[in-house]
């Protein structure tokens, strides 16, 4: 069992920061090995919709995306972790996964090559905004289980928090424990 953690925020260590590693530390202790991506850190580039995609499964786009494909096919769960920016996910994770697109052909289906490893794989997500109302964070929770729904991935649900100042999420006991169990329910645990 491996579960991927992919995290959105440009601002490492901070509180959808500390949240995916609340979920991948509930993963791992269920037995699952972890492995996490900071998309900040990473070359991604805006889909083009050149649609060169839909005949091999391969993007033509020369940055880090391709392997991050072979990443997300491998893992048997993936829990997405990002932030609010103005209503919104932030640039890195919509860029990221607007680049989905290569895993489908024209007629937007699982590619052959990828479909037997992508049936049934795990989504999970983590929101924090700055609003103390969390369904501020319900576009990108729609987006996330839209994607679930569409590809038939099992949607393993979101985690929804409040947090605003950096660190502000450690004193979120609520929150914390949600995303540890989330990444046990992505392990197969829950």
């Amino acid at each position: 069992m491996k579960v991927l953690g992919i995290m959105g925020s440009p601002r490492v260590g901070g509180n959808s920061d500390v949240l995916l590693d609340d979920a991948l530390s509930g993963a791992e202790k269920a037995g699952a090995a972890v492995e996490k991506i900071i998309l900040d850190r990473m070359k991604i580039f805006g889909c083009k919709d050149c649609k060169k995609c839909n005949e091999t499964g391969l993007c033509i786009l020369k940055d880090d995306m391709p392997e991050i494909h072979k990443k997300i096919v491998e893992a048997d769960a993936i829990i997405h972790s990002v932030p609010v920016y103005f209503w919104a996910m932030t640039a890195q994770m919509k860029a990221y996964l607007d680049r989905w697109h290569a895993l489908f052909d024209a007629e937007w289906k699982w590619q052959k090559q990828y479909y037997p490893r992508m049936k049934n794989k795990g989504i999970g997500l983590i929101t924090v905004c700055g609003d103390a109302n969390v369904h501020t964070a319900d576009p990108i929770v729609h987006s996330f289980k839209t994607t679930a729904e569409f590809t038939n991935l099992r949607w393993l649900g979101a985690v929804m928090a409040s947090a605003n100042d950096k660190g502000d999420i450690l004193k979120d006991e609520k929150a914390r424990k949600n995303a540890f169990e989330l990444g046990e329910k992505a392990a197969g645990a829950r």
